[in-house]
């Protein structure tokens, strides 16, 4: 064996050596991205769950509250009144109008329905005459979809449904009779958050067993008077790319709310 083919043998497994590594770094970097990417919508998910759980606690409580327990706890086993306002208006000799308004308690729903569940009401859209619906009590319906027929005029319409859901509630309206701009119609129901979730667990960051959120709950003084506030932080975001010195918004650690302001915003909408 001459020296050409030695040095072309050497070169060859040489550049099979290089083009391995490049293809594993290259692999391994798109690896980490799709990491980063699942745990990072995995965090803005939680994030959304306890945002939508600490403001259901304040209707309730007046309150936000910075520990894992009792939010956990809530959620499980709170009760959440279902309120009603209305007002007499009482008129008096000298034309002015004296309002009374009242806040009546319906009942109450539990904490959890209230926050994994949101439910949209169908209405009709115009004064005219009902001709039917074309789903049932049960069904899956999605966005755009027509469920129901009402004839305005001349012309027989079938509105497309704005939001997607589970038809929870039909009205028992008689197909042929009027109904009016607003007239409730139907009831849809979409699961927002998980069910199965274990919100014993409320506080932890996904994909990081044992570590939990950063969480603040306080006042803050606005212009005397005192107002309700409430942050929560990843405290190591998986991406090396964020850091809180870093002034651009989309690099800071994943959070909603602030310390300083009524907000429950989040960095990443």
């Amino acid at each position: 064996m001459n020296l050409t083919k030695i040095l072309t043998g050497v070169f060859l497994i040489a550049s099979l050596y290089l083009a391995f590594r490049l293809y594993r770094s290259v692999e391994g970097t798109i690896e980490e991205r799709e990491l980063i990417s699942v745990t990072e919508a995995a965090v803005i998910e939680k994030l959304k769950l306890i945002r939508e759980a600490e403001i259901v606690f304040l209707s309730v409580h007046g309150r936000y509250t910075a520990n894992w327990d009792s939010l956990a706890d809530f959620i499980e086993n709170g009760q959440v009144p279902i309120l009603q306002r209305r007002e007499i208006i009482t008129q008096k000799s000298y034309g002015e109008e004296d309002v009374q308004v009242f806040i009546d308690t319906l009942g109450f729903i539990p904490a959890k329905e209230r926050i994994i569940y949101k439910k949209y009401n169908v209405n009709a859209p115009d004064n005219g005459v009902f001709m039917g619906f074309k789903v049932k009590e049960g069904d899956l319906v999605i966005k755009n979809q027509r469920a129901y027929t009402i004839k305005v005029g001349d012309k027989t319409n079938e509105p497309p449904l704005q939001d997607r859901g589970i038809v929870t509630k039909i009205e028992p309206i008689a197909v042929g009779s009027e109904v009016v701009k607003g007239q409730a119609l139907m009831v849809l129901t979409e699961e927002i958050f998980d069910k199965d979730t274990d919100f014993s667990k409320i506080g932890e960051v996904p994909g990081r067993p044992g570590l939990k959120f950063n969480i603040f709950a306080g006042k803050v003084d606005r212009s005397g008077l005192k107002v309700q506030v409430i942050e929560v932080k990843d405290p190591k975001p998986i991406n090396p790319n964020r850091s809180e010195s870093n002034d651009a918004k989309t690099r800071k650690p994943l959070h909603f709310g602030s310390r300083i302001d009524i907000s429950t915003a989040g960095n990443w909408e």
